[in-house]
């Protein structure tokens, strides 16, 4: 591949990003209590960590992986720059990184997952090394590159039992609402169905929703990736007008409204060389048909070029997120974010 201003990879553990002075910690989203025959369990408790800088604003920043990934997808990229995490702290955001259950430093023994993507995996839908538009990924590409290696050495398996994964998801994700108070989500991937379902659940407590590439399109049946959409943009329940009383009830064709997200302003935002990119229209259009003002946000019409479906952990990131700060001054211009 031909990049655009790539220099030597660094160390991944080599940080240039600026000094910010900030207050950071973690915690857990417990979840609920199951008793069992020698005392109660926590089931299924997410992981949250968080910064925030001095003279934060005053709506935080919640971020939601993707796949089989994890909260550091966030921290810092494959070749050792900062990541989003960082410069949304540095641009005076207070942020919220989670590891969704099952994944990272969120524990689900219960759960049945897939085997874990093998590196030729990550790297056909990160960086396969054969497209020349491709410009952005900070490495060779193909499944010997050290970057590819750095992404999937934290990758966990899918979930078997998708709607039940994401319906626990979505719960634990409002959850951690109602203890940061209202905030903006930015999700990744198949991220987002754990957003759309927080937001469907409270949505007093999400301020805007930022969707990077996200899983799709609506509907979509993929049985071989244990994808199904059945709920459009969810495996689990979300509340349709008129009411749907089970999946079957929905018809792609004959689009219902989503009045719990109705004033939810949200982004879908599409790279110019992701595979995976062609699912954002449609998912834009399925928004707004249902009533919600989503903008479909492609990065090529903002001057930016190259990327792929990581576009958060590529050499131009810091662009990438400009494009999405921007759309979000605007989106919470009631909210002073001074």
């Amino acid at each position: 591949m031909t990049r655009t201003g790539e220099s030597a990879m660094h160390a991944p553990w080599t940080f240039t990003q600026a000094p910010v002075t900030s207050r950071r910690g973690f915690f857990w989203v417990t979840g609920d209590r199951v008793a069992g025959p020698d005392g109660s369990r926590l089931d299924s408790p997410m992981y949250v960590e968080w910064e925030s800088p001095v003279n934060a604003r005053p709506v935080p920043v919640v971020l939601v992986h993707g796949g089989g990934g994890q909260g550091t997808d966030w921290l810092a990229t494959p070749d050792g720059r900062p990541g989003w995490a960082g410069y949304l702290v540095q641009d005076r955001w207070t942020v919220f990184v989670v590891d969704r259950p099952g994944h990272g430093r969120s524990p689900r023994p219960d759960a049945a997952t897939a085997p874990v993507p093998p590196l030729e995996g990550a790297a056909a839908i990160f960086a396969p090394g054969t497209d020349e538009v491709h410009t952005q990924w900070p490495g060779p590409g193909g499944a010997g590159d050290p970057a590819v290696a750095q992404l999937a050495a934290g990758f966990t398996g899918l979930p078997r039992d998708l709607a039940a994964a994401q319906a626990l998801e979505g719960a634990r994700l409002a959850e951690l609402l109602a203890q940061t108070g209202p905030a903006v989500l930015i999700t990744h991937s198949a991220g987002a169905p754990a957003g759309w379902l927080a937001a469907d659940a409270r949505p007093d407590l999400v301020k805007a929703i930022v969707a990077i590439e996200p899983v799709g399109p609506p509907f979509v049946r993929i049985p071989e990736a244990g994808l199904s959409l059945d709920w459009g943009l969810t495996a689990a329940p979300l509340t349709y007008d008129p009411p749907a009383t089970s999946a079957g009830d929905l018809d792609p064709r004959r689009p219902r409204a989503l009045p719990r997200l109705a004033n939810l302003p949200v982004a879908v935002v599409e790279a110019d060389a992701s595979p995976l990119a062609a699912a954002c229209r449609p998912v834009a259009e399925h928004l707004n048909g249902a009533g919600v003002a989503a903008q479909h946000l492609r990065l090529a019409e903002h001057g930016v070029h190259g990327n792929g479906h990581g576009m958060m952990v590529e050499l131009n990131n810091r662009e990438v997120l400009d494009v999405v700060t921007g759309w979000l001054d605007t989106a919470l211009a009631g909210d002073d974010q001074r």
